[in-house]
């Protein structure tokens, strides 16, 4: 038997979900640690390690940040109480981080991009969300040719050195 494939620890606490597509299409201006507005299902659902964040974005609406279509999917054996998978989440921020996104999704035109899932050393569910600026696709190119440069030179002067 096959053992499950384990997300890994990150420095934050226990991995749940990451959203690698982000760190390609978006430039990160800056991040924050937001909680998540959870039902007991959706926790326990979470602690089987199942979450998709992928194509998840984050919006202001009444003056509150809203996590829309992140796909928690059902528990099992959660019967009539399950929640519903793609439901609409209310992100737990200060007021003052609030109004700073806010301000800057207004002004700035920036947009707030889930980036990683996971539960704090206090088994708490948190989300890692960052205010990010959408990049072209010449900007793309260039940001993976720079990573791939600095891979080729990390490894000449590892073999040279």
């Amino acid at each position: 038997m096959a053992a499950a494939k384990k997300k890994k620890d990150s420095a934050n606490g226990k991995l749940i979900a990451d959203n690698r597509k982000a760190r390609h299409n978006y430039e990160f201006v800056e991040t924050l640690e937001a909680g998540l507005q959870l039902t007991g299902t959706e926790v326990k659902s979470l602690r089987n390690g199942k979450a998709n964040i992928a194509e998840a974005y984050a919006t202001e609406e009444g003056g509150e940040i809203w996590l829309i279509n992140s796909h928690i999917p059902e528990y099992l054996e959660g019967n009539r109480n399950n929640h519903n998978p793609r439901r609409r989440r209310k992100l737990l921020l200060k007021k003052r981080e609030m109004a700073k996104l806010i301000g800057a999704i207004h002004r700035d035109g920036l947009t707030i991009v889930p980036n990683r899932l996971y539960f704090n050393d206090r088994g708490i569910a948190k989300l890692q969300i960052a205010l990010a600026r959408g990049r072209k696709a010449h900007d793309k190119r260039q940001v993976s040719k720079k990573r791939d440069w600095d891979r080729e030179k990390a490894r000449i002067m590892r073999d040279k050195g």
